[in-house]
């Protein structure tokens, strides 16, 4: 294909400034409304859910089951478990873990 023979497309900057973003980023998918973030810890009652490296402590994280990466919708209160800082750790760094994680992922489909 000779593009010497194609018409030129005019992008101006004007034209580039006020386009917007229609599809939301990665981030903002991931991202945890404050709603979300309610009905999480509703739902928990502020007692680790993983349970994998405590006995039911306090939980002060939320984990995602979906990375970000793999999330083709916002977050939602079924993506996220409330965790403790150990049992997060878990999840996100051990092979166990993360096996443990595709499970639930699996399940929750």
């Amino acid at each position: 294909m000779n593009l010497a023979n194609q018409p030129v497309r005019d992008y101006s900057k004007e034209k580039q400034i006020k386009s917007r973003r229609i599809k939301p980023t990665q981030r903002q998918m991931g991202e945890i409304s404050p709603k979300v973030d309610r009905e999480l810890k509703e739902r928990s009652q502020d007692i680790c859910e993983v349970q994998k490296r405590c006995n039911g402590a306090r939980a002060i994280e939320r984990a995602h089951i979906t990375g970000r990466k793999q999330l083709s919708h916002r977050t939602r209160a079924v993506d996220l478990l409330h965790a403790c800082k150990p049992c997060h750790t878990w999840m996100d760094e051990s092979v166990e873990g993360i096996r443990f994680r595709k499970a639930l992922r699996e399940q929750t489909k």
